[in-house]
């Protein structure tokens, strides 16, 4: 697996940039994580037929729409995914080990893909395959501006608001995350042998 640290980027920059070691990965059949974050914008999945009332950006992924600011840490998979479905399920083990460790309180929910406490949605989850490779990821709120989340229900779903990490007392650094969630990742992967 190689790790990518590309720091606050413009979305359309880090999506064209995923773009290329897409295209990599399908050649010579590799892994790459990308950790970064953007400045505030909101994306849609390419199947989200809604009218916004904010400006949104258009893209590849699924589900409805996110919010992104500076504060919240990304990861974009472009892994192989033979099986999609399996690939998803360690994704969602190397989260839940993460939030196991620091806010135990928060549950994945596959109705509405993602992770909540109660109402409270902290991290969002959108992928596309092609070719057997993965691309997007998931967003985690470590310390945002949650007004400008609040802007518009997480994924378009009604009763449901914007938390982070710090907004639910957990106070950790970025660059620690970073650094837990690219071993959790790789633990959950290497255990089935995907690499």
């Amino acid at each position: 697996m190689t790790v990518h640290q590309w720091g606050v980027v413009p979305f359309e920059e880090a999506e064209a940039r995923m773009q290329t070691l897409h295209a990599k990965a399908v050649q010579h059949k590799e892994n790459h994580l990308i950790l970064c974050s953007h400045p505030p914008l909101f994306t849609v999945g390419s199947d989200d037929k809604n009218a916004w009332r904010v400006k949104t950006v258009r893209c590849g992924r699924g589900g409805s729409i996110t919010a992104h600011t500076p504060g919240q840490c990304i990861f974009y998979f472009v892994f192989q995914a033979p099986n999609p479905a399996r690939f998803y399920a360690n994704v969602l083990k190397a989260f839940e080990t993460f939030f196991s460790r620091h806010l135990p309180t928060v549950s994945y929910d596959k109705q509405r893909p993602g992770f909540y406490i109660d109402n409270r949605k902290i991290a969002s989850l959108g992928f596309r395959y092609s070719q057997g490779v993965s691309l997007y990821g998931v967003a985690l709120n470590v310390d945002v501006d949650l007004n400008f989340h609040a802007q518009v229900p997480p994924c378009g779903l009604e009763g449901v608001v914007p938390t982070s990490l710090a907004a639910e007392g957990v106070n950790i650094s970025e660059v620690q995350i970073s650094s837990e969630m690219i071993q959790y990742i790789e633990e959950a992967f290497n255990e089935t042998a995907l690499f």
